[in-house]
Formats: C-alpha cells, structure tokens, sequence
C-alpha cells in the first residue's frame, strides 16, 4: 500500500475526462469560493479532537499550523495526487507538512457535512454582504428621495396619469420595498444558520462531537437538529436564490418605470452622458441602455432559482453530488449578478435627474384631481359619492370636449352638469381651482404613508431607523464569525491573521 492511495475500492486515478469535464472546474470554483469555509471547518475538527483526547496538544498544533498556511494558491487540482478534490487536497498539504501525522487525524469523519458545512458558511457570508450593498443602495435611494419630495409628477395607474405624486414618494416606495426584501433576507440568513458538521455521512457519528461546540466554533446560531437534513437538504440554497429572484422581480419593476419615464413621450428623468447611449443611424437619440441591462440581469435571478429548483426536484432525499454540486452550480452566479445589479442601479440612482419642468407639464395638463373633485362634492354638496364619482366625471369629459386644460376651470360648465343631477354648490370656481391645482394636490393628502411632502420625510425617517437595525444585524453577523474563527485560532495556539481572514468571494 502507499501513502498515494485514497481508496481501496476503486482504481484511485479518475480518467482525463472527467478531470477536465467535472473535477477540475468543481475544485477550482471551490477553492475560489468555499476555501475559507474548508479550511475553518478542518480547525473547528481539530479542536473538538483536542478535547476529545484523540489529539494531544503537540499534535493538534502541528496540524493546525499547517492547515493555517492554506491559500488559494496552495492546492492544485491533481488526479493522482488528490482525485482532484477539494477535501483530500487539503489531507494530502497537512500530512506533506506535518512531520509525524497523527494516525488518528480524520477519524471519525465524512466529505458530506464537510462540505455542506462550507457551503453554507460561505452562503451565509454571502448574504450579510448582499445585506450591506441593499443598505447602502436605499440610502442613495433616500438621499435623491429627500431632495425631490415637493417635486410634482403624475403618477400612473394601468399606464394611465392618474394622480399627482412626486419622485421623493416614489423612491419612499422603492426604499421600503428594498428593505422589505432585505429583512426577508436577513430572516433567510438566520433560518440557516444551522450547522451540519458532526453529521458524518447520514446518519450521525460514532465518537461523542460536542456538535453544539462546533457550531459556536464556526459561527453558527446552533447545530442542525437531524443528520440527515444536514447533508441531504439544500432548501437554503432554493430559499435563498428564491429571495433573490424576488428581489430582481421588484428592482426590474422600478428600472420598468424609469424606462418609462426616460422615454421621449415623456423625458420626466435624465443620466449623464457616461452613463446614457447613443444609436448608431438615429443620431437625434439618448439612450439609457444601463435601465436595460439592469432591468434585464434581474431575469437571471430568477433564471438561476428556477436552475436550482429543477437540479434538486426528483431526487433521493440523501447527500448526492447532483444535488450537493451540480444543482447548486450557478449559487455564486446568482449572487455576483444581484451585486451588479445593485452596483448599476445605485450608480443610476446617485446620479438621476428629474426635470421639474415636464414633469410640471405634465400635471398641469391632465385633469388628475377628478378624485379630489369628487371628493369635495361628496363632503360640500352631499353629492352622494358613487353620484358624485359620475358627475366630476362628466365635468372633466366637458372640459375636454370644450379644449379646457385644468388650470382654466369653467364653473358654469359644473353648474349646469350639477343641476341637471340637482345638486349645487355655492362657489364652484373655488371647488374647481382647489381640486385641479397641482401644488394643493400634495398638500391635499394627509393620511400615513401618502404623497404629503410631511408624510414622505417621515416615511423616510422611519426608514432611516430601520437601516440602522439591519446595518447592526449584519455587523454583529460578521463579528460573530469571525469571533468564532479567531476562538478556534487560540485554541489551536494559531499566529492571528495580518489581515482580515478571507471571505468567500
């Protein structure tokens, strides 16, 4: 036997093929993104070895100098070396730099809740700093909110100018959807941030693991309850990719209206040319290719959840690598696409300019006060309101008919379509000019959460308060693990890092 062989079952050497078509793109998309989980995970083992007295102290050090000295480019994928695997890479750099390896090491032990333990320590980095880019994408969001929140525009329902609102209201509701989906996050994060390690192959392990030791050790909340579940399942994967194709379902909705609004029926908005497009045979036009892009990676989210949810469907509930491997190849795809996203879209947002003049226009002309019109015939005239609905329709279909743009009301136009329904008011001018004055409109509402200037910047300051709950959570997520990372460095008496360790990437 030599110290070569990784099994004794099968020919240990994989065939060039499958070394090139499958193990060497896994290894290298895991030493790219789940090394510094593999490698933590290989430091929490040690420890509880210690404890166990499977390892004494001179031993345990040595190993974990050695897996201490682990970087991206210590391990090279090698068919005859290692089977081009992660996890016997790894084995095979500790054993070459430990002088005398410890018959013991690794006993006791199993790939499947290593790598599973990796994969969601990875996972749960991950959405913490997709929690931070959200945060600081609804700040940008508030900062052009505050400033633009007594500025008029029509808003629109079934794609038609329905009632003044400002751009400051709008991107209120934009910050509040963002963060809805970033406590959804935040709540995924904390649902998964159970630990598998200790589970061994299915069905649990034969030396006593303190797996609730083990969790603390690489920062997780607890161990996962069932063996099984923890190599088995991968509806982390599925909800996670699931949020974030939720996320990109509401982003693409917002980047649909700015579309919209950048369009020539419009031009409510404006980008700087270095982020703007021309076309090459129609020299007259702007293009914002950017709102394009945007709104089209957003698509991929959800392509990627529907990926995910196909590789896993049908599949034997235990740890397989087409679940474990193959349905979860595009993970990191997804989350490097929602960081662009986010990164586009706060660029488009830092730098978005509402012209006030159009969008004025716009408001000025259109009768969209009909539902303040109605409104005060209901509480002035005793108009019943559905009556009342019909009749300031037919005022705003007269006025129409008669060339009448809002700002120049006909009072005897409402006399008469009032009295042929028998009803009057006492100073229909009055009644007309405050239902169709633009500036009133935003003034007019005083409910929670409306277009009010007032209610917009507390909706804003609510929102700001909200921010810095979230901003907390993540903080105290990262300090958790990388406390937890640094305990297992002093219990293996390891050197601090110069730096902050690395993160999945």
């Amino acid at each position: 036997m030599t110290d070569r062989e990784l099994s004794g079952r099968i020919d240990p050497t994989p065939s060039a093929l499958l070394h090139e078509e499958v193990l060497r793109p896994q290894f290298q998309y895991e030493v790219r993104a789940l090394l510094p989980g593999y490698v933590a995970v290989e430091k929490a083992l040690l420890a509880e070895y210690l404890r166990l007295g499977v390892l004494d102290e001179t031993q345990a050090r040595a190993h974990g100098a050695a897996l201490h000295s682990i970087d991206a480019q210590t391990l090279v994928a090698d068919p005859d070396e290692n089977l081009s695997d992660i996890a016997f890479a790894i084995e095979r750099h500790v054993t070459r730099l430990v002088k005398s390896p410890a018959p013991s090491w690794h006993v006791d032990r199993s790939r499947n809740d290593l790598q599973a333990t990796a994969q969601l320590i990875a996972a749960k980095n991950r959405i913490t700093d997709v929690v931070v880019e959200l945060l600081r994408f609804t700040q940008s969001v508030r900062t052009v909110a505050g400033r633009t929140a007594e500025l008029p525009m029509p808003g629109f329902t079934h794609h038609q100018a329905a009632q003044v609102i400002t751009p400051g209201f709008y991107l209120a509701a934009l910050g509040e959807q963002v963060l809805h989906h970033t406590r959804r996050l935040t709540a995924t994060h904390d649902l998964l941030d159970v630990c598998p390690l200790g589970s061994g192959a299915m069905a649990g392990q034969e030396l006593p693991w303190d797996r609730e030791r083990l969790a603390r050790l690489l920062g997780f909340a607890r161990p996962q309850p069932s063996a099984l579940v923890a190599v088995a399942s991968r509806s982390w994967a599925l909800e996670t990719t699931a949020e974030m194709s939720l996320l990109g379902t509401s982003l693409s909705r917002f980047a649909t209206d700015l579309l919209t609004w950048g369009g020539s029926g419009y031009e409510f908005i404006d980008l700087p040319a270095d982020l703007s497009g021309i076309s090459s045979a129609m020299p007259q036009k702007k293009n914002f290719p950017v709102l394009e892009r945007i709104r089209g990676r957003t698509a991929h989210l959800a392509g990627y959840h529907i990926d995910m949810l196909l590789g896993q469907r049908n599949t034997p509930f235990s740890n397989l690598v087409e679940v474990s491997k193959e349905a979860g190849h595009h993970l990191v795809d997804a989350f490097s696409v929602l960081h662009s996203v986010l990164r586009l879209f706060r660029a488009v947002v830092d730098r978005l300019e509402f012209r006030a003049d159009r969008m004025r226009a716009a408001c000025d002309t259109d009768y969209l006060g009909g539902f303040a019109l109605a409104n005060a015939l209901t509480l002035t005239a005793d108009v019943p309101w559905r009556t009342a609905q019909v009749l300031a329709g037919r005022y705003v279909l007269g006025a129409r008919e008669r060339g009448l743009p809002p700002t120049t009301p006909d009072p005897d136009l409402l006399v008469s379509v009032l009295a042929d329904a028998g009803f009057a008011v006492n100073d229909p001018a009055g009644l007309l000019t405050d239902s169709f004055d633009t500036d009133r409109a935003l003034r007019r509402m005083t409910s929670s959460g409306s277009t009010q200037p007032d209610a917009v910047a507390a909706a804003l300051a609510a929102q700001d308060v909200e921010r810095e709950r979230l901003a907390a959570w993540a903080r105290a997520r990262s300090e958790a693990v990388r406390q937890a990372f640094a305990e297992t460095d002093r219990l293996l008496s390891l050197p601090e890092p110069a730096e902050e360790s690395p993160r999945a990437i």
